[in-house]
């Protein structure tokens, strides 16, 4: 919450922020683009320095590195510009951590066009079958998601893997439904050298997934199901299931389904993993995972983001007895885990 103005008054400074917030948006794709983080990760430089580096003009330039330094994206001293040391791990493209694609996947045209079309999207309930709709089949959404997404999701899954207990190294058979980039698979596997991980989605999502999968070296430990989650064969034999960023797409009945197909998959005593942006009972925290729901409203007819009251229920009903919630931080995920 902003605080009260300092006369005691009322402010209007909440709404006129949210108002010009694309100016943020804007400031960071800009950078981004033009390779000012990666630039400046070599040494602070004035504005006619950076822009001589970037091929900007030095008055572009330096509007833009001010409002950086304003939004706390760089820093500013004696008239040089240098990173903070968040933009050093996450917008320095030198840095193994770089999450800069991510950040210019999560303001692209699909999503920000989609949100022009909020007001519509709350009328009718969600969003119906069109360009704005991500559950098309093999809609090129998804290439775009796995392409830019697996180093922002590098860091959970590797979290996933240590909570899971890959690496005690038992002789697993995972499926990784909807796998997308496929790290969350990798990472049991680069854990676990006796896991086998079979990748479900896509034909053109697991293309890039397989190549993630020979970079991390266990690509012999890489079999694909291409296809629909909702039409494919699963099969049998699975110690572990990873429903990972899936139910939110969809309805809790279409979930429950897909949740009674996931047990029959699994072995005796075999467990799903659930990652979600999951919200507080009440809806209002944390904000990420409250304004995520957002997302559903303007790219599924009836997306949204669970509760674990929500998910517990889905699980229950799909034939899970118990399950149990662990948050992942410092990302705004959280992981369900139950057991057949």
């Amino acid at each position: 919450m902003h605080p009260p103005s300092p006369s005691g008054f009322p402010s209007p400074n909440l709404f006129l922020e949210t108002a010009v917030a694309y100016r943020r948006t804007a400031a960071l794709r800009a950078a981004i683009e033009l390779g000012l983080f990666s630039v400046l990760a070599d040494a602070p430089l004035d504005a006619d320095a950076l822009a001589s580096r970037c091929g900007a003009a030095p008055r572009g330039v330096r509007i833009l590195c001010d409002a950086l330094a304003t939004l706390g994206m760089l820093q500013k001293e004696d008239g040089r510009y240098s990173l903070t040391p968040e933009a050093a791990i996450f917008v320095n493209r030198a840095s193994p951590a770089c999450m800069a694609d991510a950040f210019l996947f999560l303001a692209s045209p699909h999503i920000e066009n989609a949100f022009r079309d909020l007001t519509a999207a709350v009328r009718r309930g969600g969003t119906p079958a069109g360009s704005a709709n991500v559950l098309a089949p093999e809609h090129e959404f998804w290439l775009d998601f796995a392409r830019a997404m697996a180093p922002m999701m590098a860091f959970p899954a590797e979290s996933i893997a240590q909570l899971l207990g890959a690496d005690a190294a038992e002789p697993w058979q995972v499926l990784d439904l909807a796998a997308g980039h496929g790290m969350f698979g990798i990472a049991i596997a680069r854990h676990n050298p006796n896991a086998t991980i079979t990748a479900l989605d896509w034909p053109g999502v697991l293309a890039i997934a397989r190549a993630n999968a020979q970079a991390a070296g266990v690509a012999g430990r890489f079999r694909e199901l291409p296809g629909s989650a909702f039409d494919l064969e699963f099969g049998s034999g699975y110690h572990l299931v990873l429903v990972t960023n899936f139910l939110h797409h969809f309805d809790p009945a279409t979930n429950e389904a897909l949740l009674r197909r996931v047990r029959a998959a699994l072995v005796p005593g075999g467990r799903v993993a659930v990652l979600e942006f999951v919200p507080e009972e009440d809806r209002l925290a944390p904000a990420f995972a409250s304004l995520f729901a957002l997302n559903m409203l303007v790219h599924t007819p009836a997306g949204d983001a669970y509760t674990f009251s929500d998910l517990q229920a889905m699980l229950r009903n799909a034939g899970f007895p118990a399950c149990e919630i662990h948050a992942l931080p410092p990302g705004p995920q959280s992981l369900v885990v139950a057991r057949k």
